[in-house]
């Protein structure tokens, strides 16, 4: 069995990608294997992944219920990090929604996760989110200059675009569009 779910377990990892790629269409055979897959073995944290790919790909009025199911699957389960991640992208999505006090509980969570198992990257991930919420951050120090005067989300695109990424792709990143990215730079 421990086969089978290396060979299938990027798939949750193709359908985020592919979400953020606004190409969410290319998602839907890996997902469909990967579904055969998980009804084949029914485990929970198998079933979570399903759930939270589904998440990913639903529409707004839908996508709620799967995160939730997800969540409560990988709780059940004690696998963290899928947690974590699952808990981050409900996170994200509640922001998207304006639900922001709702987001930040998920994205505190995922951020304890993250810094726990040592995952910067992530860890990063989920404090920009929570900074995007208006959120305060835990560990960061008052910005002074002109740092001081913008908003949690101009300070997210500025250190994004000075990491050297694209326009398309900080807008892709927040879930922005790049006319909205290039008129805070």
């Amino acid at each position: 069995m421990r086969h089978h779910i290396c060979a299938t377990r990027p798939t949750p990892d193709l359908v985020e990608s592919a979400v953020r790629a606004g190409s969410p269409e290319r998602a839907a055979e890996p997902l469909a294997r990967f579904e055969r897959w998980a009804g084949s073995v029914r485990q929970p944290w198998a079933d979570a992944l399903v759930l939270r790919c589904h998440g990913l790909l639903a529409a707004d009025d839908q996508a709620e219920a799967h995160y939730t199911a997800a969540l409560r699957l990988h709780d059940q389960d004690g696998r963290a990090l899928e947690y974590a991640r699952t808990a981050v992208l409900y996170g994200e999505w509640l922001r998207r929604a304006r639900r922001k006090a709702e987001a930040r509980r998920w994205l505190q969570d995922a951020l304890e996760v993250f810094e726990r198992l040592g995952m910067r990257p992530w860890s990063e991930r989920a404090r920009g989110e929570l900074t995007a919420t208006g959120a305060p951050g835990r560990a960061s120090k008052p910005a002074g200059g002109a740092a001081a005067a913008l908003t949690p989300q101009e300070l997210q695109i500025v250190r994004l675009a000075a990491q050297g990424l694209s326009n398309r792709d900080i807008a892709a990143q927040l879930f922005l569009s790049h006319r909205t990215v290039g008129y805070h730079l």
